[in-house]
């Protein structure tokens, strides 16, 4: 009998959690708070450190003296994806954000708007050896992902 309590109440506390965790619990039904969420390309902390780090890699994709710095490149990928956990946002929404065909176009069109308010041409490969070398020297949130070969 008493095997047969725990088990009701330990189905009765799963069922709770996932009502609760579906936003479902209570006595009507209600807006989860996922929903309420911005989209992460609306979170700056997230969408901003995104673009220097896809700046960084069409840098070092283009340029063939200076490197990308993978493993730091990675770590910040990384934190980025916690940081994004932390404010709720599941693997799934990041994978979502990360793998979006728009997104990237959006990235990639921010980014050739940055090269051109430096005066740069974002589809010459000397223009972006020269940004890549500037950041360098700047130590920015592009140049910490970049090192010369």
């Amino acid at each position: 009998m008493v095997i047969e309590l725990r088990y009701r109440f330990a189905r009765l506390g799963a069922t709770a959690l996932l009502l609760a965790g579906l936003g479902l619990a209570g006595a009507g039904l209600s807006v989860s708070p996922a929903a309420a969420r911005p989209a992460l390309r609306d979170v700056q902390e997230i969408d901003g450190e995104m673009l220097w780090i896809a700046m960084a890699i069409e840098i070092s994709d283009k340029c063939d003296r200076i490197d990308a710095r993978t493993v730091k490149g990675w770590m910040q990928l990384n934190d980025l994806r916690n940081l994004a956990r932390d404010m709720g946002y599941s693997n799934r929404d990041v994978l979502s954000y990360v793998r979006s065909d728009a997104e990237k176009a959006r990235i990639r069109k921010l980014g050739e708007n940055y090269m051109k308010s430096q005066g740069l041409d974002p589809d010459n490969a000397a223009d972006l050896c020269r940004l890549g070398d500037a950041e360098i020297a700047r130590n920015s949130r592009i140049g910490v992902l970049l090192r010369a070969k």
